[in-house]
């Protein structure tokens, strides 16, 4: 059986999906042929830069647009023009996906992205392929472009997010709620004083970590100065090597800072609370690690929406300024009581199957 995972790499979130369910695939499913693309790697050039770098420009410096975008294309009385746009648009800048579906016509295309699943819908109800599609929602809203005709199965991370596919008019039973798809380095047991000696960090203090994505974008250092007579904190610069650089400088107490990191995990692990931006894919890491979220810097659009689905469920915090920011750390570390109730929620809502129940309906 052919199986084709594929993502976009507009966002880290949707290939860390597609990797998981690959790895699981390929570890378990001896049975399968897999492969995993990226479809913008079968775009044109244009188009390919736009769907990145255009992302990225628009949330870092014109965010008011990218608000504006967000919404008209989720306003229901906008979305007869929209969709049909957004869908003709993607298909005449990503023919090289198109013919690579039609000459290979897997027997499942699990999609991690709502690009490659708009175009293999429309392939679908032209007749041009017969497999069967897989949309795995990679945020805990849902915007109308991930919902085309000729899905047959949406997956999702909380009851939440099936609420709202409901609601636009999907079918139960289309629609099943396994969670978000994790690498396994997410799902082992962790011994944090051994973890501890290995980072070089005290074990025995309340830590706080600060990861903002591969940009390494907002307040990070002020946020680490204020904190770092209060906490233990672990500060990912990711690729801002000029922060890293003034973190280093600053030789803050109590503060280790970090460039790109593969582990992680390692560091959740070690945490008590992390200071992050609100993607899909970190939040359901962060679930499943029992680390308690504190949101900055959210993104009009996918992150807000992610983060009124954790408030609905009685999950994170989103503080208004650096000053409550602070205040909810202190409380975390303070009252031992609001921390553990805290996790004990994110013990309730933790789904950390979800690559072997996808694994589960590919047959």
């Amino acid at each position: 059986m052919k199986v084709l995972i594929v993502y976009a790499s507009s966002g880290a979130g949707h290939r860390r999906a597609a990797e998981a369910i690959y790895e699981y695939l390929k570890a378990n499913r001896p049975d399968l042929s897999l492969k995993t693309i990226d479809v913008l790697d079968r775009t044109n050039a244009l188009f390919r830069f736009d769907y990145t770098v255009g992302y990225s420009f628009l949330v870092k410096y014109a965010v008011s647009l990218w608000r504006f975008a967000f919404w008209l294309t989720k306003f229901k009385s906008f979305r007869c023009l929209s969709s049909p746009i957004a869908t003709f648009v993607n298909n005449i800048n990503s023919l090289g996906f198109i013919r690579y579906l039609i000459r290979k016509n897997p027997d499942f295309i699990i999609s991690t992205h709502f690009l490659p699943a708009d175009i293999a819908a429309l392939l679908k109800r032209k007749k041009k392929i017969s497999s069967r599609l897989v949309t795995i929602i990679t945020d805990f809203g849902v915007h109308p472009f991930w919902i085309t005709e000729g899905t047959d199965l949406y997956i999702v991370a909380s009851d939440f997010t099936k609420l709202k596919l409901l609601k636009e008019g999907v079918k139960e039973e289309r629609i099943k709620v396994f969670g978000f798809p994790l690498h396994h380095k997410f799902l082992k047991e962790f011994d944090r004083t051994a973890l501890a000696k290995k980072i070089g960090v005290r074990q025995d203090k309340f830590t706080v970590m600060l990861m903002t994505g591969s940009f390494g974008s907002g307040p990070l250092r002020r946020i680490a100065r204020m904190l770092s007579f209060k906490a233990q904190v672990l500060v990912v610069c990711a690729a801002n090597e000029r922060l890293k650089k003034r973190l280093l400088k600053d030789n803050l107490p109590n503060v280790k800072v970090f460039g790109f990191i593969d582990n992680t995990e390692e560091l959740m692990a070690l945490s008590d609370c992390i200071i992050t931006k609100a993607g899909g894919s970190t939040i359901a890491e962060v679930i499943n690690m029992d680390l308690v979220p504190i949101f900055v810097s959210v993104i009009p659009g996918q992150e807000s929406d992610n983060v009124e689905a954790l408030k609905r469920i009685g999950v994170g915090f989103t503080p208004k300024n650096l000053a409550q920011l602070k205040k909810t750390v202190l409380i975390l570390k303070n009252d031992p009581v609001t921390l553990e109730e805290m996790r004990e929620k994110l013990e309730e809502i933790k789904k950390p199957l979800a690559c072997q129940e996808i694994s589960g309906v590919i047959r």
